[in-house]
């Protein structure tokens, strides 16, 4: 039998040797609190704590693919974004910090747009004395490329009366995302869609605001990334052709003819090499551009009306 203390300290310092110490520790950290329901404070507290051997094997057995590089998150079938717990699988990307700095933008923003249009609304109905509540406030909202639902539930969750849609390629990314809404207790229209295919773009109406954390990155950066994230995170939902790598921009700003209200909004995540790239595709079609960093400091949000 093992004190928690030896055990923790031993799967870090493997940990350590495929990752820095403070992302071992917070592996680990989360990794001992799922399986063991340790948290760090227990962990401090009662150092000389026993494990059984049923919990050692089960963290020898997350420790050693931890070690392949398969995320954490999919070995624990979980991630955290916007204060929820969701569910993920290979299917879909882990979602990402700099993402939940989109969300709160759009959050801010429709709140901001929908109240202006309450009180016009509202000016409307005493002038004219109708009793009647419009619906024209309701914004409607469209995520695309929606994995696993993050982005359209977090909004969801914010701005209760908005109407989600959010579509995806992938049938199997929809069944994780339709999973997450059900425990969130949010409902959105989803629906399985090839964006890039403009045929299936009738199927969808009109919105206020669209927005998209599309795949980005050129498959000539695939070196560059981290084996955690190349080996096992789903390619469709991560890179684009190096001969074309601002389809997905190039489509959301054609989808916006006809399918963005006149002062609608889109909101898009983009790399940050390329942020000029996009920018010139949305100038072209005659929006505006407004760029944002994210927390490290880099051109990664890009929001763009008329």
């Amino acid at each position: 039998m093992k004190t928690i203390d030896e055990v923790y300290n031993g799967f870090v310092e493997q940990l350590k040797t495929i990752y820095d110490e403070r992302e071992s520790a917070n592996i680990a950290d989360w990794v001992f609190e799922s399986i063991a329901n340790s948290k760090r404070l227990d962990r401090i507290t009662d150092r000389q704590k026993v494990l059984n051997n049923s919990t050692i094997q089960k963290l020898s057995n997350v420790l050693e693919q931890l070690l392949t590089h398969k995320p954490v998150q999919y070995i624990l079938g979980e991630a955290w974004f916007y204060k929820m717990r969701l569910k993920v699988n290979k299917n879909v990307l882990i979602p990402r910090p700099e993402t939940e700095e989109l969300v709160e933008w759009v959050v801010e923003e429709v709140r901001s747009t929908m109240h202006d249009v309450r009180c016009k609304i509202e000016d409307v109905r005493k002038a004219s004395n109708n009793i009647q509540r419009p619906t024209s406030d309701i914004a409607r909202i469209l995520d695309i490329g929606t994995g696993s639902g993050c982005i359209a539930i977090a909004l969801k969750r914010e701005l209760q009366t908005a109407e989600l849609y959010a579509i995806d390629i992938s049938n199997d990314a929809l069944l994780v995302a339709k999973q997450n809404a059900t425990d969130q207790k949010v409902e959105i229209n989803f629906l399985q869609l090839d964006f890039l295919n403009e045929r299936q773009w009738p199927l969808l109406p009109s919105f206020d605001f669209i927005i998209s954390n599309p795949p980005y990155i050129p498959e000539n950066e695939k070196s560059k990334l981290a084996k955690n994230v190349v080996d096992h995170e789903p390619q469709v939902a991560l890179f684009v052709t190096d001969s074309d790598p601002f389809i997905f921009y190039k489509k959301i700003a054609s989808f916006a003819d006809n399918h963005l209200k006149e002062k609608g909004k889109i909101f898009v995540e983009v790399h940050e090499d390329y942020s000029k790239g996009v920018q010139k595709i949305f100038e072209e079609k005659n929006f505006k551009i407004e760029m944002k960093k994210d927390i490290y400091g880099k051109d990664r949000m890009v929001k763009v009306f008329r």
